[in-house]
């Protein structure tokens, strides 16, 4: 894969604002508020994009509604490979129904994060902990977070998740149970670990924490396109595991990749496209969902 060569930008002094300066300094706890998912209806064929300095290589995904069922195995996929704390999606497949019996339509939408181009997560930040990677990714320095969640509210796509403790919870099974005995006679006997090491350490080419985020208490966490599978030249879970090949992910500055192609020969558009953000997440069949919508089969935490 080829590597990505970025020059950071001179941001001034070199001290870091921890998060004890930051509370001293009177920061603010912020509430989530919750954003729609209205989209615009305008459709083109060929992507638009801005221009990218100092790499070849700008990550996209296309999304092919047409094939999506909405099994949400990629929202599985993601749990397992992030250990995300429960009630927390990276990945998110919605389920939609429109209209009135008998007439009802089901649909289905995919949403990851979008890493727009113009990300408005990025800009409030304070200590530059969220930022953009030359290669089209919107990251989160965990180690350099604050916790103070301007990033979760300036983003109209809700994506962005505040971990309130660290995950230490083998959370997808009982490995203690009976019906535990099953499993552990496919898997040789072995318990899967609670974290998965690949997301440990720093990622280039900054050389920033950008991928064990949802482990650790009071900093944010979010899709992260699989950082640590992309080095190793491997899709991000949710792209990998699709049973019906939904998701279609590369380098969209290349014209020869699938998603290059893909683009050029069918209409697509982008979730709320209307507000600027250049998302790096296109939807190709289907339409924009609309306020006739309604969401049915919604997915949360458990009570216990």
């Amino acid at each position: 894969m080829t590597e990505v060569i970025r020059e950071q930008p001179d941001r001034g002094p070199k001290k870091e604002l921890t998060r004890r300066d930051f509370l001293k300094k009177g920061g603010a706890a912020v509430v989530l508020t919750t954003a729609g998912l209205v989209a615009s209806s305008r459709v083109f064929a060929a992507p638009v994009e801005e221009p990218v300095t100092a790499t070849d290589v700008k990550y996209a995904m296309v999304i092919d509604l047409d094939r999506c069922y909405g099994c949400r195995a990629c929202m599985e996929a993601c749990k397992v490979e992030n250990n995300t704390p429960e009630g927390v999606f990276w990945m998110y497949v919605f389920r939609f129904e429109e209209g009135r019996y008998p007439k009802v339509r089901i649909s289905y939408m995919p949403r990851p994060c979008m890493h727009c181009d113009n990300a408005p997560c990025v800009k409030p930040c304070p200590v530059g902990a969220r930022y953009k990677r030359a290669d089209g990714l919107v990251a989160t320095d965990w180690k350099r977070c604050i916790g103070c969640r301007y990033c979760e509210v300036a983003c109209p796509y809700s994506v962005n998740y505040f971990n309130w403790g660290e995950q230490k919870k083998r959370q997808y099974l009982d490995w203690d149970a009976p019906e535990a005995r099953a499993v552990q006679q496919l898997t040789g006997g072995a318990i899967p670990p609670y974290e998965n090491p690949d997301l440990e350490g720093t990622f280039k080419p900054e050389g920033r924490y950008i991928g064990a985020g949802s482990h650790m208490r009071g900093v944010m966490g979010k899709c992260t396109f699989c950082v640590h599978r992309l080095e190793k030249g491997l899709l991000p879970a949710c792209v990998a595991n699709c049973p019906v090949q939904v998701y279609h992910f590369g380098n969209i500055n290349d014209p020869e990749s699938g998603v290059s192609k893909l683009l050029h020969s069918r209409p697509a558009w982008r979730l709320l496209e209307e507000l600027g953000t250049l998302p790096s997440v296109y939807y190709i069949g289907s339409t924009p969902p609309t306020s006739a919508l309604r969401q049915i089969e919604a997915i949360g935490g458990r009570k216990s």
